[in-house]
């Protein structure tokens, strides 16, 4: 007799085994199928749609019995029966094909497969199959790499440069030329977050969809949106106890631990995730230390067509709040200090909470038409220390500086969508179809700000401890305030003309308010109520199901406000910032081993706001402002061989200010924007050439020149930082046990990603070694 199984579609022959080795070896022929079918999906969806396994045998039809049996004949026909019956090997359990099904997901994410999440693009569909670009940071790269923020994670990823971080307390990402802190730009599966630090042990993978991305979330920036797609539960049980301990130098440690355990709750699809991680770390320079607790449990549910996620993670922290170091506006050279040495004071933090909670549901109507709907709500609360540099003498060290401070900060956004995505035929041509709506709001609330004058330091000689924390309340600049609600449909149509060109179209239609200003009592300086639609149009033509070619228009859409009293109140008479984009490239997929795009684009963005004093010396608003970015970009990931596996970018962005009244801005190139930048890591898996598991991988990125500031006063010097990584696993006693080394800035280079103006320029993180051992069970 032999079995018969079929996994998606195809089907293995082979010899019976006997019962007690049937469901092993149906789990491993599983898992072998799996490794060798095409996969696009992430471990979540393929928990929500398990391969089937289905075993045959030859039909027993029963004999009647006849009258002349005894008895005794019927019982032992029948005993033999069950016996028969009982040999026949079971079909393996939904855990045994969820842990076949990761197996096989396990063997291509060593390789650096980029797998997209379905929430960035708000459908299943390829990347081929899509007319903007989405770069992928996958989860092995993470891994690999370990990265401590969403700067370090996008270092992999084409034209992007940090901004103004807030003093190392916030997100700050350009993307593609434009982009700020607090910009809405930063999403959880999907969904936006406000807390300031996106990244930690519960994000799986980072995701970029590159140039305006209003069309699907809204009001943005039009660099695009940056989607970290948190782990999920799954149905087999397993887990990990991860201890690591760091080291900046020989007085500046840390410790790091981090609890991951999953598995099945029943057998009917319900399973949990637990993730839980602390560290406590020395801060690299003279002094400042940093702390963060993360708790996140979630639940998540795979029926035959559903899918329910939930997931809640809760942060306390505390944070080294530095500005880092100054440029001298005449030598253009930063101060002539060591970089370890700090300009502020060992009370200047930022310590606070941050709650997230995340519900979603998946239902599958059938083949063609699936229902999405997800709800987020994200807030935190944060007080903050810090001595502000005024001004400096770069002769003789003196440095001024007011003691400020932010008392009551709390920041929370409220997020719900909608969408249903399908196909359709319209005569011979097939439209794949998204459509739904969103509605968000967001408020931005800083309760005390704190101005307080302070005795001078000098920075050659500094003698730190004589001063404490601010406490001097300034009324006229205390209860800053941004509130903004935004209500939205939306529609796009993949319209396939042919089996090789389609075109793309969409539409969305956007109402939004916003409210800003501050002041004890309060004062608006922002008033605004309008609604815009906003088109999108592309086409791809599909040179074979491996190499695709797109082209595509977006807008964006961003109202212009501000906290800061200018004379006069936004409305809505004044016109909102408009980011247009035109992109084409090439995108590909070769044998589902290495994957990648090439981009070019030219995108412009009109009515930035500006500020300008009249003769009668009053301040007008005008947005006369335009500023456009063209560039190239080139991403690829995957596997070269079966023992070398590669990430690497290169960027070129051109951005600069192309129409202004202040003549000191125009044709100056944008802040922080470097003209060039690129990455390389690359990994050599040696197999089973060693008893364990042995993986070595480096690489390093570069950041051309930027300038430090809006008149190009000053640049921040190109730099190249080189990490290497070594990891082992093996097992003790049949558990399975991994060492991990990482060396990041092997060659501790002094660097500075970000600047606000030439008294406040960051620093990068010095050399740091990290040792790790992971036990897994």
């Amino acid at each position: 007799m032999k079995v018969r199984a079929f996994v998606d579609g195809q089907r293995v022959s082979g010899h019976r085994h006997r019962a007690g080795k049937s469901r092993a070896g149906l789990l491993l022929g599983a898992a072998v199928l799996l490794v060798e079918s095409p996969s696009n999906t992430t471990t979540a969806q393929a928990q929500s749609a398990l391969p089937p396994v289905t075993v045959e045998a030859p039909v027993q039809r029963p004999k009647p019995a006849r009258a002349s049996e005894s008895p005794q004949r019927r019982t032992q026909a029948a005993a033999r029966q069950r016996s028969r019956n009982a040999a026949t090997p079971a079909a393996p359990t939904i855990s045994e094909r969820a842990a076949a099904a990761a197996a096989a997901q396990q063997a291509a994410k060593l390789g650096y497969r980029a797998m997209p999440s379905s929430t960035t693009l708000r459908s299943g569909a390829s990347p081929l199959d899509t007319s903007q670009a989405v770069n992928v940071v996958p989860e092995q790269v993470l891994k690999d790499q370990l990265p401590r923020n969403i700067d370090d994670a996008l270092i992999n990823v084409s034209g992007i440069t940090q901004t103004n971080t807030l003093a190392g307390s916030q997100d700050a990402v350009i993307r593609r030329g434009f982009g700020d802190n607090r910009d809405g730009s930063i999403m959880r599966n999907g969904m936006p977050l406000v807390q300031g630090r996106s990244f930690n042990p519960a994000v799986e993978s980072v995701e970029v969809l590159k140039g305006p991305a209003s069309l699907l979330y809204g009001i943005m920036d039009p660099g695009g949106i940056v989607n970290t797609i948190s782990k999920r539960p799954e149905l087999y049980q397993h887990g990990s106890v991860t201890l690591l301990g760091s080291a900046f130098g020989a007085s500046k440690t840390g410790a790091d631990g981090l609890l991951d355990v999953t598995g099945p709750i029943g057998d009917q699809g319900l399973a949990y995730r637990f993730i839980g991680y602390g560290v406590s770390e020395d801060y690299w320079r003279n002094f400042g230390r940093h702390r963060e607790m993360l708790v996140a449990p979630s639940l998540a549910w795979y029926g035959q067509d559903t899918t329910v996620q939930l997931n809640y993670e809760h942060r306390e922290f505390i944070y080294p709040f530095d500005r880092g170091t100054a440029f001298n506006p005449v030598t253009k050279a930063p101060l002539a200090v060591p970089s370890t040495r700090r300009l502020d004071e060992p009370f200047n933090n930022t310590w606070g909470t941050s709650d997230l909670m995340q519900a979603s549901i998946e239902h599958r109507f059938n083949q063609d038409w699936k229902l999405y709907a997800g709800y987020s709500y994200n807030t935190e609360t944060f007080s903050a220390n810090q001595l502000r540099i005024s001004t400096l003498n770069f002769t003789t060290g003196v440095e001024t500086r007011s003691n400020d401070g932010t008392q009551g900060s709390l920041s929370n956004a409220s997020y719900g969508t909608s969408y249903i995505s399908g196909s359709f035929w319209l005569g011979n041509m097939r439209n794949e179809v998204v459509f739904g709506g969103d509605g968000q709001y967001r408020t931005i609330y800083r309760d005390n700000l704190i101005r307080q004058a302070t005795p001078a330091i000098n920075v050659y000689n500094p003698v730190y401890g004589l001063v404490g924390p601010g406490t001097t309340v300034s009324n006229s600049d205390s209860a800053q305030t941004d509130k903004l609600g935004q209500w939205s449909l939306f529609f796009q149509d993949t319209l396939h003309l042919t089996e090789r060109f389609a075109l793309v179209g969409g539409v969305r239609y956007m109402d939004y308010d916003q409210i800003a200003g501050r002041g004890k009592p309060f004062v608006t300086n922002t008033n605004v109520s309008q609604d815009k639609v906003l088109p999108l149009g592309g086409a791809i033509l599909k040179l074979t199901e491996e190499v695709s070619l797109y082209a595509s228009f977006t807008e964006s859409l961003k109202p212009n406000s501000t906290i800061a009293p200018i004379g006069i109140v936004i409305d809505s008479n004044v016109a909102p910032e408009e980011g247009v984009s035109y992109e084409t490239g090439v995108k590909f997929d070769l044998n589902k081993r290495i994957s990648g795009t090439l981009a070019l684009y030219d995108l412009d963005k009109k009515n930035v706001q500006t500020t300008k004093t009249n003769s009668a010396g009053v301040v007008e608003l005008h947005t006369v402002g335009r500023a456009r970015s063209r560039g190239v970009e080139l991403d690829v990931t995957g596997r070269l061989t079966d023992s070398w596996a590669l990430i690497g970018s290169y960027g070129y962005t051109d951005a600069r200010v192309t129409a202004s009244e202040d003549v000191t801005l125009l044709g100056k190139k944008l802040q922080n924007v470097a003209l060039n930048t690129a990455s390389l890591y690359l990994v050599y898996d040696f197999g089973t050439a060693l008893p364990g598991q042995l993986r070595l991988g480096g690489g390093a990125r570069y950041v051309g020149d930027r300038p430090g500031d809006a008149i190009n006063s000053f640049f921040l010097p190109s730099y190249v930082v080189a990490d290497i990584f070594a990891t082992y696993e093996t097992k003790y006693q049949n558990t399975p046990v991994i060492y991990q080394l990482n060396v990041k800035n092997l060659f501790d280079t002094v660097y500075y990603p970000s600047a606000v103006n030439n008294l406040n320029v960051a620093i990068g993180d010095a050399r740091r070694v990290s040792l790790s051992a992971t036990v897994k069970f």
